[in-house]
């Protein structure tokens, strides 16, 4: 008898722990080196956000609140970087914290102690002025020049540095917002938005969708909101609402086409905000409310596949997330496949393949520029102890396009399109990683289909294999003749150029003879004016084949200049500025430079200073 109870209570306790076992969150998020956090022990789900923006000192202050899942732990680890921690609590109740050693990329590991049961943390904090994330804009730096203005930038891991979280692409969460900011001004978010001011500054934001903690995004400024369909439309400071509306009028036909191609569009509302010219990238695919560089107003929507790009993101990004940057690849790879589509769909595949080009271009020159260092040519990288900003190039977004359009070539687009379409609804709202993507790939589409692909070679191997997609434009074919056609007769007949798009343009541009003399250079700007190009890409490529050919004519030194100090776009800017490098004339670059560093943001002036060798007296 003793017996049979002993084993009764034997299998009652081993049921117990199987039952405490079951409850206990199984997680499976990878070891990722960017964050500090381990959200296998203990991980947020959603945040509420209460803060206050205060122009005067520069500073938001507030506290975040975070649900958990908590993996019985008695620690949970959030990533902060420049922020003054003022102090925490779990569950409503004052709780100890530490901050450990900084990393100069990664900032500190806030570690906040709490117990197995431990449902909620909040932390009251405040921003440093050495916050990264955050350009706070004077009047004068703005297009209206009445009033500050402010945004965030919080991809790749500058998140941690206006709000302490779990700063890792894998990690999903909600959130809730209440912003608080000056009367005359509107904030606005990556969530719901308002579309009017509200007399008192203060606004709420919802984000009932899980992202990423690098597409939580603010901006405060003197906006207005102009609807150009139910779901779509634009923000902008007061005299650039009608420009962006009319630049911008085809987003509701891209929505369309792009919901036609890869399935129904998943987060409601799609907004574009145009920022001050300072904002450092052409675009950045914020749910629900991209933020845009202002040099893609162009007047004639020669640029718009900007939108394109990050329309695309609201499946390849934002819906489907790397799920660390060493996959950034599946982000940007799939975004400009998909933005090509939505180009040729709207405008044609001459478009479209023109785009495809110039991104081909800018693959061969990135290629070049790593010949050093041939492992940041792979699409799978390995980004340890490093700024993952280091994986943001065109290996990523070309070369990652360049795969998919010679897999879709091998496969055929009707089969390629319904795997894109499976694999954008399979993982929606999650994360995955590479490796995660080619069983995916094998199962789904290869396998299935007995196709033979050399997967592994185009994603692990340095540079680009053979069996490449080759891209032609019968348009670059003209643009082509027409160059040579020049060199031949020294004239230009400006006849054939009146129709020609921004992409031709660039195309004619970049491709100037290598031994192109400066009195052809003056000739061509005494025809085409082009020192004074309104349409900034054109402008980018001809100040840099000034730069090449020691070009001076027609005042350009003046006009690049002003293009350096007003425009803070990275990808610009640092061109111009390789160029004055790589002709030994980094001190005119460094003169410009101090007096145009402080309209740049942090994420332009971290490139920049390495270029130059700047350091700040």
């Amino acid at each position: 008898m003793k017996k049979i109870v002993f084993a009764l209570g034997l299998l009652t306790l081993l049921i117990s722990n199987c039952s405490k076992k079951q409850n206990k969150p199984i997680l499976n998020y990878i070891e990722e080196p960017h964050s500090f956090s381990l959200p296998n022990e203990a991980v947020i789900t959603h945040m509420d956000l209460d803060i206050n923006v205060d122009f005067d000192n520069e500073i938001i202050q507030g506290k975040a609140s975070y649900l958990i899942k908590n993996n019985e732990a008695s620690q949970i680890i959030l990533d902060s970087k420049f922020l003054t921690i003022e102090h925490v609590q779990a569950d409503g109740k004052d709780t100890t914290f530490s901050l450990g050693d900084f990393d100069e990329q990664l900032g500190n590991p806030l570690k906040i102690d709490i117990n197995k049961n431990t449902k909620r943390i909040t932390v009251f904090y405040k921003t440093t002025d050495q916050t990264e994330a955050l350009q706070w804009l004077k009047p004068q730096q703005t297009t209206d020049k009445k009033f500050p203005f402010l945004f965030t930038q919080g991809q790749a891991i500058l998140t941690r540095t206006w709000i302490p979280i779990q700063d890792s692409p894998q990690i999903r969460i909600t959130y809730n917002a209440k912003v608080h900011v000056p009367s005359q001004l509107m904030a606005v978010m990556s969530a719901e938005n308002p579309k009017e001011k509200t007399s008192n500054g203060h606004y709420t934001f919802k984000m009932a969708q899980p992202i990423s903690p690098y597409l939580i995004a603010l901006a405060v400024g003197d906006i207005e909101y102009k609807a150009i369909s139910d779901r779509t439309g634009v923000y902008a400071e007061k005299s650039m609402v009608e420009k962006a509306h009319y630049e911008f009028s085809d987003m509701e036909n891209m929505v369309a086409s792009a919901e036609a191609l890869y399935g129904k569009y998943a987060w409601e509302q799609f907004d574009v905000i145009v920022l001050p010219p300072s904002f450092p990238f052409g675009g950045m695919e914020n749910p629900r409310l991209t933020f845009a560089t202002p040099t893609v107003i162009a007047g004639d929507k020669s640029l718009t596949s900007l939108i394109a790009h990050e329309l695309a993101h609201s499946w390849s990004g934002n819906l489907v997330t790397n799920a660390s940057w060493d996959d950034f690849w599946l982000n940007e790879g799939f975004t400009v496949y998909f933005e090509m589509r939505i180009m040729e769909a709207l405008y044609g595949k001459d478009r479209a393949n023109m785009l495809a080009r110039i991104g081909r271009q800018d693959l061969e020159e990135e290629i070049e520029g790593f010949k050093d260092t041939p492992d940041d040519t792979k699409l799978k990288l390995n980004l340890k102890g490093r700024n993952p900003d280091d994986g943001m190039n065109s290996i990523a977004y070309d070369k990652g396009y360049l795969f998919l359009r010679t897999l879709e070539e091998k496969a055929g687009r009707e089969k390629f399109d319904i795997f894109l379409k499976n694999y954008f609804q399979t993982h929606a709202f999650s994360t995955i990683n590479t490796e995660k993507f080619i069983a995916f790939l094998n199962e789904n589409l290869l396998e299935k289909h007995d196709i033979v692909f050399n997967t592994e070679a185009w994603v692990y191997n340095a540079g680009i294999p053979d069996n490449q997609a080759i891209i032609s434009s019968d348009k670059f074919e003209t643009v082509e003749k027409t160059i040579q056609q020049y060199v031949k007769s020294n004239s230009i007949d400006k006849a054939l150029t009146i129709d020609w798009t921004t992409q031709e343009w660039v195309h004619f541009v970049r491709n100037f003879p290598n031994d192109i003399k400066t009195e052809h250079l003056a000739m061509i700007d005494e025809v085409f004016n082009l020192t004074n190009s309104n349409n900034s890409y054109i402008a980018m490529v001809w100040y840099e084949q000034a730069i090449n050919h020691d070009y001076h004519g027609n005042n350009i030194d003046v006009k690049i200049e002003e293009f350096l100090i007003q425009v803070g776009r990275r990808w610009y800017v640092s061109t111009i500025y390789k160029a004055f490098k790589r002709h030994n004339k980094t001190d005119v670059a460094l003169a410009i430079y101090k007096k145009a560093r402080a309209n740049y943001h942090s994420v332009t002036t971290n490139t920049i200073d390495d270029l130059l060798g700047f350091k700040q007296d």
